[in-house]
């Protein structure tokens, strides 16, 4: 009785149009209706280029996005942030739609190969997680877990002071914003795959991985949703 209570109560909660193009959807399948196969369809899938971030290589020489990397291994993107994207990440993380980590997971499951490790999603500062209610990296973790059968570990990494929006900030600001700002809340070993939804500069990541590290956790892997546009390139959808 109360699942289906509770089934109830999400349909009449959900929006049943896709958020991108605002399209109306099938009231049964209200995840699908979050984000509609041609809006998906229309996402523009991150190719590789570095074997180590997928950074598009530059014409010469070695990549340079990931090079001063200590600690982070790899990073995985599925789409770019383009338009689309955007609206779908907004919708995920200031619009209060929950359950869009559904259908960006989705998105991610397709277009990734599968990884092998613990999930542990970037943590919110406490101000910030009281404002809006929710992790948006630890439902997308929480819905990797469930179509990658893997185990989230949201407790495995804390953030121990609160920290500046990194969107305000330049590249070098953004490392120092976050320098020390994570702490592993317990030691281990084994893969840790940290999940996020936009990857930028890295530096997030990067300061997480680094506090992992010290705990003994490794190697530590990265995932995210959406990357963000390489200078000087527009992505359209």
């Amino acid at each position: 009785m109360i699942a289906t209570w509770g089934h109830a109560l999400a349909r009449f909660l959900l929006p049943n149009a896709c958020v991108v193009c605002s399209q109306p959807g099938n009231p049964d399948a209200q995840h699908d209706a979050l984000l509609c196969a041609l809006c998906r369809n229309r996402l523009t899938s991150v190719i590789p280029g570095c074997t180590r971030c997928s950074q598009p290589l530059p014409p010469v020489g070695p990549c340079r996005f990931c090079a001063e990397w200590d600690g982070l291994e790899t990073v995985r993107s599925a789409v770019w942030l383009g338009d689309g994207a955007r609206q779908a990440v907004h919708a995920l993380k200031y619009g209060g739609v929950r359950a869009m980590a559904e259908p960006l997971a989705d998105v991610a499951a397709h277009r990734l190969a599968a990884m092998r490790g613990v999930l542990v999603p970037i943590p919110l500062g406490g101000r910030r997680l009281r404002t809006r209610g929710y992790n948006q990296a630890a439902e997308l973790a929480h819905a990797l877990g469930r179509r990658w059968r893997l185990p989230v570990r949201p407790e495995s990494l804390v953030r121990q002071r609160e920290t500046q929006t990194q969107t305000e900030l330049a590249p070098e600001a953004r490392r120092a914003n976050v320098e020390g700002a994570f702490l592993a809340a317990n030691r281990g070993h084994g893969t840790v795959i940290l999940v996020d939804d936009v990857l930028t500069t890295g530096a997030t990541l990067l300061a997480a991985a680094q506090a992992l590290r010290s705990a003994g956790w490794g190697p530590v892997q990265a995932v995210t949703f959406a990357r963000a546009e390489p200078w000087g390139r527009r992505i359209a959808s």
